[in-house]
This record gives structure tokens, C-alpha cells and sequence, in this order.
């Protein structure tokens, strides 16, 4: 096919863009197309080290390259320009549960993605009011541990007490984290590639940001479960280490205190191994059988070889189709919906997704996956 010719409105755009070129949404851009430098020099038929000179901001791109640029990448010309809010966000200021499982390439495009999350928040706060952040400790992207007790459990009780949740379940874990301040997000936004990197979240941005992933959304209690763990992140971890074994059993810690208080559920778990007793209490408390099967032998209700025959028993159950999962479109509140509702109010005041989408220098598709738009899976009913 013949590559028609670049008009010259097109062309006039492309120097203005190569005129006010910003290396860092370069960057941006290719991590979120999920491409190395070498893959887009191929693309342009340019060398690595042109792609790493206007990276690094020594030379700046010809305007037929910034045309280029915009086709290989998929964003319009004018997202490389500089002059609009751009919130950096570094690799090691996000926690991710494991280095080894996340390849690098997508650990970036998740990165990438939390940046460009944040830029909708700032674009959609500037019309709407969101919620207050109300995370102990959190301040303009810095957490302070100084506000909560040092230990997980000390700080899930305290955080509990602080946004008067009481000592039962939590109802909508996920919307009470919406209510505080915290914008959550559950996309595919590394396609196929997204299970690969699990959930994550950080604390450098000016609001806190968890991004859950949808195939944990295939159990709402597993789901529920890593909203915990990445809340119990939020306020533990400040100093952030991706991968850390310490500070992944210390979310797990926060998350099971969270969900289930121990001086609550200890006295409701069975005195013997009892299946059906813990789904009565799974489906009560919204945490999975497996959850309270830790609880059992983390109180010394039923010793280490009942401990690992419950979890053999339990899976082959599984495999006979019993306890199986509930997904989250079965339960409003546990599916983000603050930046949805926020543009929703923003519309209804004369904003359009294509005004949004060409103020964030972005095309329509991807500002729906902002959105949280183009989930395949049914819409939950708003509550």
C-alpha cells in the first residue's frame, strides 16, 4: 500500500510538536505501547541511539519523524508536545508483589499507565470535587509512618477505628477506599499481558493510586483480598521495595486483620476442621475459605498437618466444581467506579469524552480504559 502524502496543516503540526518536543512523554509513550527503543527505531528506520538521544532530550526529533512517531505509538502528534501537567513516576516507587513474575517491559507499561491515571484525576478535579485523600500519614505523595503503630495488625485496627468501620465486614471494601481519597482503577491496561503483572500501587503521586487487575476480579473475595494488601502497602511501606518478601507478608498481615479482626473471628472459627463452617463464615465475612484457614492456624485451632489436609481437601473439592468462585459483578461496591462517576458528573456540566480526550492529548480508546469503559465483563448496577 502506498503511504499517502503528508498534508501540510499535518506537517505545519508535526514542527510545531518538534519545536516544543518533551523527551519524557517519549518515554511515556513507548512504555505504554509496551516497545523498546529498538523496536520503535525499527519502526522509523532510525538507529536505537536516535530513539535514546531525543529520549534523553540532546536532539530533538525532525517533524516526518514525529509523524512517525504518532503512528507507531498510536497517540496523536501533539501528545509529545511539552505544557501540559505530567506527573513522573519511577519503577521502584510502585509496589510490585514479585520482580521475577513482572517482566520489566511491564512492569513500565504499568508505570506508564499509573502516570496517565493520575493526569485524568488532575483533568477531572479541576471540574469535579473527589473525595479528600483520608490515608494516615499521606501528604502531597509522602507518607508519614509517625501517625499509625508500627505493626500490620496495630495499624489495620487503627485505620478500622479511624474511618469508623467498626469490627464487622466491610461491606464495600473497594467503594470505602473510593469514599477516602484513594482513586482505584481495574482495567486490562497491558492487554493480555495484564495477569503477569498483578495488582499494584503507590503513594509518589499526589493521590494515592491501587490498580487491581481483572483476573482477580473472577473471585470477589481474592479481589478484596488485594485491595487489603495494597491499602496495607499505602500505609506501611513509604520506603518502597517491589518484590520484598518482609513487606509482602506484612500487607498480607494488614489485609487479614483488615478483613477479618482476630479478637472478632477467633472465637466464630470452628474448633475442628470444618469446610462448610468456614464458607458459612467466608460468605458472612467476604474473605475467601483459604483466608480463614490461615486464620485456623495462625490462633492454633487445628495443627500444621490439619492445616495442609484442609487445603488438599479444598482444592480437590474445587476440582469437583464446589466452593467455587463468585465474580465481582456480583457485588456493587467492589468495583471501582470514582473516576467513572466523576466524569459522568463532569459530562452532565457540558464536558464530552472528545474534549477530555483532546485536553489529555490522547485518542477515544484510550481514555475509555482510563475510564474503566471497556471492560468486557457486565456493568455493575450503580448503588
Amino acid at each position: 500500500m502506498q503511504k499517502q502524502p503528508v498534508k501540510p496543516a499535518e506537517l505545519a503540526s508535526t514542527a510545531a510538536v518538534a519545536a516544543a518536543f518533551d523527551p519524557a512523554r517519549l518515554t511515556q509513550a513507548r512504555r505504554l505501547a509496551g516497545m523498546t527503543k529498538k523496536s520503535v527505531a525499527g519502526g522509523l528506520g532510525v538507529s536505537p541511539v536516535a530513539v535514546g538521544q531525543w529520549e534523553a532530550g540532546t536532539h530533538p526529533p525532525r517533524p516526518d519523524h514525529v509523524g512517525g512517531l504518532s503512528e507507531i505509538l498510536s497517540v496523536p502528534a501533539a501528545f509529545f508536545a511539552a505544557g501540559r501537567p505530567y506527573a513522573r513516576l519511577e519503577s521502584s516507587a510502585a509496589h510490585f508483589r514479585s520482580l521475577r513474575k513482572t517482566p520489566a517491559i511491564q512492569r513500565a507499561k504499568a508505570i506508564a499507565f499509573t502516570e496517565q491515571a493520575w493526569e485524568l484525576v488532575y483533568a477531572l478535579e479541576k471540574r469535579v470535587q473527589l473525595p479528600a485523600v483520608d490515608l494516615p500519614g499521606f501528604s502531597a505523595g509522602e507518607v508519614s509512618r509517625d501517625e499509625m503503630p508500627l505493626g500490620p495488625a496495630a495499624a489495620a485496627q487503627e485505620l478500622r477505628r479511624r474511618w469508623s468501620l467498626g469490627t464487622g465486614r466491610i461491606p464495600q471494601l473497594v467503594r470505602t477506599m473510593e469514599r477516602h481519597g484513594i482513586v482505584v482503577t481495574l482495567t486490562p491496561f497491558a492487554g493480555a499481558a495484564t495477569t503477569t503483572v498483578d495488582a499494584f500501587s503507590t503513594s509518589h503521586l499526589p493521590r494515592p493510586i491501587v490498580v487491581l487487575t481483572p483476573d482477580r476480579a473472577d473471585d470477589v473475595y481474592r479481589h478484596r483480598f488485594t485491595a487489603a494488601h495494597e491499602l496495607g502497602h499505602l500505609l506501611l511501606h513509604p520506603d518502597v521495595a517491589p518484590g520484598d518478601l518482609q513487606q509482602e507478608r506484612e500487607a498480607d498481615a494488614f489485609a487479614a486483620e483488615l478483613l477479618t479482626p482476630a479478637a472478632v473471628i477467633t472465637p466464630m472459627l470452628p474448633a475442628r476442621m470444618d469446610l462448610h463452617a468456614l464458607d458459612r463464615l467466608s460468605k458472612e465475612w467476604g474473605v475467601a475459605v483459604e483466608s480463614l484457614i490461615y486464620r485456623c492456624r495462625e490462633v492454633g485451632a487445628i495443627s500444621e498437618p490439619a492445616y495442609r489436609r484442609a487445603f488438599q481437601r479444598l482444592n480437590q473439592l474445587r476440582q469437583l466444581n464446589l466452593f467455587g468462585a463468585e465474580p465481582v459483578a456480583g457485588y456493587p461496591g467492589e468495583a471501582p467506579t470514582l473516576l467513572r462517576r466523576a466524569f459522568e458528573l463532569a459530562e452532565a456540566n457540558g464536558l464530552s469524552q472528545r474534549n477530555l480526550a483532546d485536553e489529555l492529548k490522547i485518542k477515544l480508546p484510550r481514555l475509555r480504559l482510563l475510564l474503566g469503559q471497556d471492560d468486557p465483563r457486565p456493568q455493575l448496577r450503580l448503588v
